[in-house]
Order: C-alpha cells, then structure tokens, then sequence
C-alpha cells in the first residue's frame, strides 16, 4: 500500500504507527518523570512518589480514559494541596507518617471521584467558574515559586503564612549558598534556552542528567548542595491507609478531588479533535478515580490530567493512549534500573523544574482578557488568587467555590430588564439604546423584556426594575413580554401578582405577552390568568401593539 495513503489515513482516524507513538512516549516520559519527581518535593514527599505516581494512575487512566491523548500524573496545583493536607497529618515530618498519610489521602481522593461517578455528579465539573479558577491558579503558582525559593538560595525557613515566608526569605537571602545558586541558575538557564529554541523538548531530563553527572563528578552534596539521597529500588511496597485519618483528611480531599477533577476535564477537553470521540465526564470520573485508589497503596500521591504534560504528547505526535503506556512503562523502568543514580540529583535542580512549570499558572494576560470582558468577574478572580495567599491552599479552594457561588448568585439576582422599541418600518423588537435612537415607541405604552429564570433570589429586584420604569415612563399600559423567562417560581409569581396591584392602584394596566408553556402554566395554577382575562393575556409583544393601538387608534409610534 502506498505509505501517502496509509499516513492520510492514519490522520483521518486520529491513529498513529505503534512506531511513533513509542516515540512520543519517550519523549513525553522525558518531560513527565522529571516534572513528577518534582512535584513529590513541593508536597514534601520523596522523589520516588512523583514516580508511583507517573506509573499506576497514568497506566488506569490509560485502560480507562475517554481521553486518547490525556497524561495523568500528579500536577503542580495537586501537589501543593497535597502537601498542606499531609503537614497537618505528620507535623514531625516523619516519612513513614507522611507515606501513610499519601495513601490515606489519594485513596479519599479515589474514592470520592468513584462516589461521585455513582451518584452522577460529573457536572461538577463546571462547579469553579473560569475566571475564579484562573485566580485560584494564579495564588498556587505564587505559593509553590515563593515556597521553592529556598531550595534555590540553599537557605531554611520555617513555613508559616505567605507574606511571612516572603519576608524570612528577603531576611535569609545573604546566607545563601554559592554552589546551590550555580546549580540553580544553570539548570534555570537550561530549561529557558531549550524550550526557548524547542518547545517541548526533553529538556527536564537533560537538566536532571547533567545535575545527576554534575553531582556524582563534582561531589556537591560535600561542597553544600543537598541532594535528594537514597532511593528505594524495585518496586514501591504496599501501603495501606490510616482509617483513624479519615476523618481530619475528608474536607481537604473533598477540595483535592474537585480539583483533580476539575484539572482532568479541563486538559481533556482542551486536547480533543474533530476525529477524536468525546470526552465522558462520567467515566473520567471513574478512571481518575481508580487510578488514584490503584494509586493509593503503591505509595502514589492524588494524581489528575495535566495540561503541559498532555501538550507535550500532542506536540510528539501522539494520538492514543499507547503513549501513556509507554510513560507509565518508563518510569517502572527507573524505579528497577535507575534509582541509585537518582540519589545525586540536587534539591535545588527540582525547585528550578517546579518554578520554571509553575510560573505558567500565573496568567497576568489571562486576568486582562477577563478584566476587558467581565470587569466583575475580573475581581472575582482577584479575591481567588488572594484568598489562596492569605488563607492558604486548601482553605483557597474553599474560597474559590464560595466566589463562584456569589458570581453566580451575583448574576442570576440582577437578570437585565430591557425597555423594548420596534425598528422603524419593521416588525422588529428590541431593547432601547443609544446605537438606535430612531426606534418607534407608543405613548402611553411601556413594553418590557426580563430574561431568565425568575425566582424568589432576584423577584424583588425585577419587580423594583418594573416600579421604577414605571414611575419614569408613567404609561398607562405595561406590557411584559415574557418570551426570554423560560421558568416563573412561586416566590417571583407573588411578586408579578403584586406588582399588578401595585400598577392598578396607579390606574395602569398590566398585560402578560409570549409566555413559554411552563409560565403560562403557573400563572394559570395561581389563578391569575382568570384575573387578568383574557384581554391582557396575549400570544405575543407585537399582538400586545395591535391590540393597544386598536383600542387608541389615535396613538401612532413615535420616536424616542
């Protein structure tokens, strides 16, 4: 067959050769192991964590996965919630109490996403609005760059709140280490021109290889580099999960699950061709779910779909989840083969990987999109971003969801209130502006349009939109076209009912036009339609302009 013929088809079907997707599996396994061992640091965990981590949920999630291209590992915005969650946990910092503690963690994780999946919850999904999780990102970028700065400058602080670490930091600087900052700045140096000059190249590997040789040849760790030290080889052992941890861990892994989860839909859809078939939230709610539980008693920490590391097999070539496979094969092969050499790898190489990826969750341009947009919910993502600085990252997430709640409930208590108008020599119906001052109006008529869901949260506030309008335009008839209201609850159907004796004690007429089936129901229901009659129950607003300029033929449309 001709070779043309089988790459075109190959491309049409989102396919690729088992060929390249070896490759794009190694190469991917370049950029993800090193970036996973580094995220076990930020969460206080052994190097070897990132590992378990890059091997059991990514191999699940390949099984499992409605994604063909997904890379599921730990994350940056995970691992830094993970670590706030185990410090409670294991205060001492003891290894084994923080190992239990992981598997007790990322099984919650697990199991939540799986609970969630049962009882379909999948719309969760779009629980954080994006502007609020851009702000949420963007204070756990500056959590992790701020707390990987000591292991850049080779000094020790004690951890405490943002500010305070920030100032420790400045105070602690002239102790810094020489050697650790030439350490720093070169393997820095080396992940900027590399991506720089090719954009998701393999350079993480090639900055933790040249650590490695640099280390073993120079000997850092005796001249005052820290190092990451002894590595358990062969497989992770079984670890089981603290049942009398349960109960102080199940609020932080609530908001741990949210965000895999979050972070896992997120990256799917941003990764989905036309060829590829659609993501399920439903089961990736069951695959993160069992990737995190298989995860949990092999030592792995709460893992979700990354959207760098996904990039990377999109930029290789790869179009399935062989590449993945692949991934997960690579880093078992490091665990068997390579883990004595991982012990020269300096700390301060890790800090300059986890900076060098974190600093992509701080979008300044991100938040001046939205500003331009939605100045609102600009600030919204601003309160996020600094309730994740003032309050830390687990109590950010809470944050996050009450500031999505209030953006919500911010927008659905003011739903707009338009004065209609017709076109000139149209039927056309359209709210008043400036832009079209020629637009027809009737005296004596007032028509207005509310949209959306009308309920007991904003009732009041429609109803005061009417009164005032009222009071401005001083019609004697008001219509409310009732097209763009597609639901009417009890509370705001007392407040249209009292509304109308609010306007029949000012000697106005109340008419209803374009009520959708649901409304008219309701206002059947509570009996005032048979209030109203049918007179000023009308099919539509351009019916309610007929019926009007019948009953005052006099009054002819003018301009505003």
């Amino acid at each position: 067959m001709d070779p043309h013929l089988k790459t075109s088809r190959a491309a049409h079907t989102g396919t690729a050769p088992l060929r390249l997707e070896i490759v794009s599996g190694l190469t991917a396994a370049a950029v993800v192991l090193p970036k996973a061992m580094a995220y076990a640091t930020v969460a206080g965990l052994p190097v070897a964590v990132g590992l378990y981590t890059a091997f059991v949920p990514m191999l699940i999630y390949a099984l499992l996965g409605t994604s063909r291209v997904l890379s599921v590992s730990s994350t940056a915005t995970l691992a830094i919630l993970t670590g706030a969650q185990i410090g409670s946990a294991a205060p001492d910092g003891d290894p084994g109490k923080l190992i239990t503690a992981t598997a007790t963690l990322t099984a919650l994780v697990g199991t939540m996403l799986l609970l969630a999946r049962l009882i379909r919850l999948g719309f969760l999904a779009n629980f954080i609005s994006t502007p609020v999780l851009s702000g949420f990102k963007a204070g756990v970028g500056l959590v992790i760059v701020l707390d990987q700065v000591p292991k850049l400058l080779g000094i020790h602080i004690v951890n405490q709140s943002f500010f305070a670490d920030f100032l420790n930091i400045v105070h602690h600087a002239p102790e810094s280490s020489l050697i650790t900052l030439v350490v720093s700045a070169a393997a820095l140096l080396m992940l900027i021109v590399m991506e720089r000059l090719w954009a998701h190249s393999p350079a993480p590997l090639l900055v933790v290889g040249g650590s490695i040789l640099a280390s073993w040849f120079f000997s850092l760790q005796a001249q005052g580099a820290s190092t990451v030290g002894v590595i358990p080889q062969g497989l992770p052992a079984l670890v089981l999960p603290d049942l009398a941890l349960i109960e102080q861990m199940v609020p932080g892994a609530l908001g741990i699950a949210l965000m895999s989860f979050t972070e896992t839909i997120a990256a799917g859809r941003a990764f989905v061709r036309t060829v590829d078939p659609p993501i399920n939230a439903d089961r990736e709610l069951i695959a993160t779910g069992l990737g995190n539980l298989g995860g949990a008693f092999l030592g792995a920490m709460p893992a979700g779909g990354g959207t760098s590391q996904t990039a990377v097999v999109r930029a290789t070539g790869g179009q399935s989840q062989v590449v993945s496979v692949v991934t997960a094969g690579v880093a078992f092969a490091t665990m068997l083969l390579l883990s004595g050499l991982l012990g020269f790898l300096p700390h301060a190489t890790l800090a300059a990987i986890v900076i060098y990826f974190s600093v992509g969750l701080i979008q300044p341009r991100e938040f001046l999109a939205i500003r331009k947009v939605r100045p609102m919910e600009f600030y919204w993502a601003l309160v996020a971003a600094i309730g994740v600085l003032l309050l830390g990252t687990l109590q950010g997430i809470t944050v996050a969801i009450v500031v999505s709640l209030v953006s919500l409930a911010y927008q659905i208590a003011r739903p707009r209130v338009y004065v209609l108008g017709r076109k000139r020599g149209t039927d056309v119906l359209r709210p008043l502006s400036e832009e079209h001052p020629d637009d027809e109006t009737f005296e004596g008529l007032l028509m207005v349009r509310p949209e959306g869901h009308l309920f007991f949260l904003n009732a009041d506030y429609v109803k005061e939109q009417i009164i005032a309008l009222e009071a401005r335009y001083q019609p004697r008839v008001v219509v409310w076209d009732m097209s763009a209201v597609p639901d009417i609850e009890y509370s705001a159907l007392q407040a249209l009912i009292e509304g109308e004796k609010h306007l029949a004690a000012l000697g106005t007429s109340l008419w209803l036009a374009g009520l959708n089936p649901g409304v008219l129901e309701m206002v059947r229901r509570a009996g005032f339609d048979e209030k109203l009659g049918r007179a000023r129950m009308l099919f539509n607003a351009h019916a309610a302009i007929e019926l009007y300029q019948a009953q005052e033929p006099s009054r002819e449309g003018s301009a505003r």
